[in-house]
């Protein structure tokens, strides 16, 4: 039996890096302003910090890194670069854990394992995060370090 390769469903991909646009500008509205923008989130009784840092601006886009604090050596915490297109009201995940510049499709097996629909799933991942992050964000004190 032939395996049937995937294809990208583009029309859905759209639509989830555009909801994403809207998702980053509710969690950061002075985005075109501010350089960093920090928030609260608690999960399972334990307090975390999402940092939001603009690493590029431009008129028409903007590169913008989101990270969970505190780092920990030893566990991993989301760490995302994403791509935010002004004109076009869309964002695309452009780094997701250091691994960068991800294709539409790839074949599988392939040297770096991705998978298949990797550029996909990068994306999807976002929108899990930032939709976490609006339901259980919290604003932080003026006091508290955006670090």
């Amino acid at each position: 039996m032939l395996k049937k390769r995937y294809r990208i469903d583009l029309p859905a991909h759209m639509a989830e890096c555009d909801a994403n646009y809207l998702r980053l500008m509710k969690l950061f509205p002075h985005l075109r302003e501010r350089d960093v923008s920090a928030f609260g989130i608690e999960l399972a009784g334990r307090a975390y910090q999402v940092r939001l840092e603009v690493l590029e601006r431009g008129p028409y886009t903007s590169l913008v890194q989101l990270e969970q604090l505190p780092r920990i050596a030893w566990n991993a915490r989301p760490r995302i670069t994403v791509r935010l297109y002004h004109d076009a009201r869309s964002a695309e995940v452009v780094e997701c854990h250091g691994a960068r510049h991800f294709r539409a499709v790839y074949d599988y097996p392939n040297e770096n394992m991705h998978q298949p629909d990797e550029k996909a799933q990068v994306n999807r991942f976002l929108t899990e995060f930032l939709s976490m992050c609006l339901r259980h964000g919290v604003a932080l004190p003026e006091s508290v370090p955006a670090e």
